[in-house]
């Protein structure tokens, strides 16, 4: 079988192995199954045009609207997370979080919930992330483009309820102004903090952890298969995003 830069290590696939528990044997395993997949997300080819050194395109396919399903690759997201958060000396749970949305572009066979963000000029949808100190993903909810940031993020926002203990403060741009400060801080007890750029400083400005969200919208770049939103469904684009933050995690503890 031939190798490909974007195969799991048997580290990185010990470490997978070892959330799921699943030593069945198969006609084709796992681990080809997660090389696949992760070959199609940074190459950003099609399902269809996987390299027939893969399992078919249809099992593969299978398992991954499978595991979308059944909440299995967020599992693994969350559980890795855990884990690369220990590794670093931190706590599971953080107490601080960012937020941000990137408005990208979809296809011209469109998708289920898209619009156009008027203010970037972009026909498409929203990628709503979460991220902790470390860039590392909490939450990730994608929607229309027209839904205004202030708008989504209590919809956003209302993903952390109940999974993280020490979560105390969430930190946003200009754009989360108004209403939603009040009303997050009643429904969850979370305080809302603005951090905005000085208005007599003209030049570029690094904002005090403001900067750490748009780092991993960088990162997002890696990945052809999130250079535009290529998915009919929402809740795909979020598995994809799930899949480029279990992939950097990976290579992160295990090599």
């Amino acid at each position: 079988m031939r190798n490909y830069s974007t195969d799991l290590t048997d580290s990185q696939w010990n470490a997978i192995l070892n959330i799921l528990q699943d030593f069945r044997k198969r006609k084709h395993s796992l681990r080809e199954i997660f090389n696949a997949i992760f070959y199609l997300l940074k190459s950003g080819c099609q399902w269809r045009m996987l390299p027939h050194s893969f399992p078919s395109w249809k099992l593969v396919y299978y398992y991954f609207d499978k595991w979308k399903n059944d909440g299995t690759i967020e599992m693994i997201h969350e559980l890795l997370r855990n884990i690369t958060r220990k590794k670093a000396g931190k706590y599971e749970s953080p107490s601080v979080g960012i937020i941000d949305s990137q408005s990208v572009k979809t296809t011209r066979s469109g998708g289920l919930c898209r619009g156009i963000d008027g203010g970037k000029k972009v026909k498409g949808r929203k990628r709503h992330i979460v991220v902790d100190t470390m860039g590392l993903i909490m939450c990730v909810v994608v929607h229309a483009a027209n839904i205004h940031d202030s708008k989504s993020a209590q919809m956003v926002i209302s993903e952390l309820r109940g999974r993280f203990s020490r979560l105390v403060k969430i930190i946003a741009d200009g754009g989360y102004r108004g209403e939603l400060i009040e009303n997050i801080k009643h429904a969850f007890g979370w305080i809302v903090e603005i951090v905005m750029c000085s208005d007599s400083e003209k030049k570029f400005e690094v904002l005090p952890k403001r900067w750490i969200v748009e780092r991993t919208f960088a990162w997002f770049e890696s990945y052809r298969r999130l250079s535009k939103d290529f998915e009919y469904h929402p809740s795909t684009s979020e598995a994809m995003i799930q899949l480029s933050m279990i992939r950097l995690m990976l290579n992160r503890i295990k090599k």
